[in-house]
């Protein structure tokens, strides 16, 4: 392809190939460094393409943040897969056992007892076992049991249902996304490695083989991954980075390997307007708030820009004394948070320096099942 990235319709979501290949290759160096499993988030970038990428960088399997995602992942070849997502209903289960009788390694994550007898009961009628991973609560508190003695009672529990059997305890340090410092932010690794590395110790005292310590959350794992015991970590994010993880100082500008190219629809005395509005970039700050993140993304090259508000397809950025931008012109935004914008957009194209290079899928957008 001759085509030049800026003159792309808008807005359009732009990848950034070589930026993105680093970061893979990041991901994979730290993993063999540490002897420890790759098994990336792909609700990042929900894409087939991307997701090959990182097995052939040495990933030993995906996780995902629902079934409809692991069906997608399942159908193009992929089959080692963890729904790291508490599945207790009817018919989520009935789709987590078809992905088991086309032969998918599927593990699920399971953190109540009401849960695993659910999963017990519709497994018994099949012949099929399932592998489930018991997840621990490191702090962010939302799903999880608490690590040491619940985890130890929760998996004495699992060893009485035939259909289930034990495969690791993971955990998710979510609420890094709030850490307002270095310091915080190493406080919270090392309690998540801690939460899944004592739990198994403990169900291990108990005679309770745990062969995977796994870790995740792109800010931690870098630091939790380091701790002894720990076996696998799960970063997601870390395969674009955003304005969020440049604001925790997790990574530079220069990494992020996705954008969003919008034109400038509107030119005021006080205000520039851009063609994306929260149907593009989002009305997303950081789940767990962040001081450092201004506005709704993170202008290229424009500094004196700040994305102030956001209505459904309007962005009006204001400026510090003036801007030169022009009506039709056009700018690179860098979402705060690279993980819903993808899933906004049927695909990826992707760009080396000034150059369109080619276009990719976002095979698993909008599935939240």
């Amino acid at each position: 392809m001759n085509q030049k990235w800026k003159d792309l319709d808008t807005p359009a979501l732009l990848l950034d190939k070589p930026a993105l290949l680093a970061n893979i290759q990041t991901m994979s160096e730290f993993a063999k460094e540490n002897s420890l499993n790759l098994r990336p988030h792909i609700k990042t970038h929900k894409s087939i393409e991307i997701a090959n990428l990182q097995m052939e960088h040495g990933a030993i399997g995906l996780t995902t943040a629902k079934l409809e995602e692991a069906e997608v992942m399942a159908d193009a070849g992929i089959t080692d897969i963890l729904v790291a997502y508490p599945v207790s209903s009817q018919v989520k289960i009935e789709r987590a056992i078809r992905l088991l009788q086309k032969g998918t390694d599927l593990k699920l994550a399971v953190d109540s007892l009401e849960q695993i007898k659910l999963l017990q009961k519709a497994l018994e009628k099949t012949g099929h076992t399932i592998e489930v991973w018991i997840k621990v609560n490191s702090g962010l508190n939302r799903c999880g049991v608490e690590p040491g003695e619940d985890a130890v009672e929760l998996a004495k529990a699992v060893l009485f249902l035939s259909q289930l059997r034990i495969g690791g305890i993971f955990t998710h340090a979510g609420h890094s996304y709030g850490a307002k410092n270095a310091e915080e932010l190493k406080h919270i690794a090392l309690a998540e490695a801690e939460a899944v590395v004592s739990s198994a110790e403990a169900c291990e005292k108990a005679g309770i083989p745990i062969p995977v310590r796994s870790v995740g959350s792109t800010p931690t794992y870098r630091l939790a991954g380091t701790v002894d015991g720990i076996t696998e970590v799960r970063p997601g994010n870390a395969v674009f980075f955003d304005s969020i993880q440049v604001g925790l100082g997790v990574a530079k500008r220069e990494q992020c390997a996705l954008s969003v190219l919008v034109s400038v629809v509107g030119v005021y005395k006080d205000r520039i307007v851009l063609d994306s509005g929260s149907k593009t970039l989002c009305l997303d700050k950081g789940a767990h708030g962040l001081d450092s993140v201004k506005g709704y993304g993170f202008v290229v090259d424009h500094p004196e820009l700040t994305i102030e508000r956001l209505s459904e397809e309007h962005g009006v950025a204001v400026f510090e004394n003036s801007s030169d931008l022009r009506l039709n012109d056009k700018v690179r935004i860098i979402p705060n948070h690279a993980c819903t914008v993808a899933n906004m957009f049927d695909e990826y194209t992707l760009v080396e320096g000034d150059r369109v290079s080619g276009q990719w899928k976002v095979d698993a957008r909008g599935m939240r099942k």
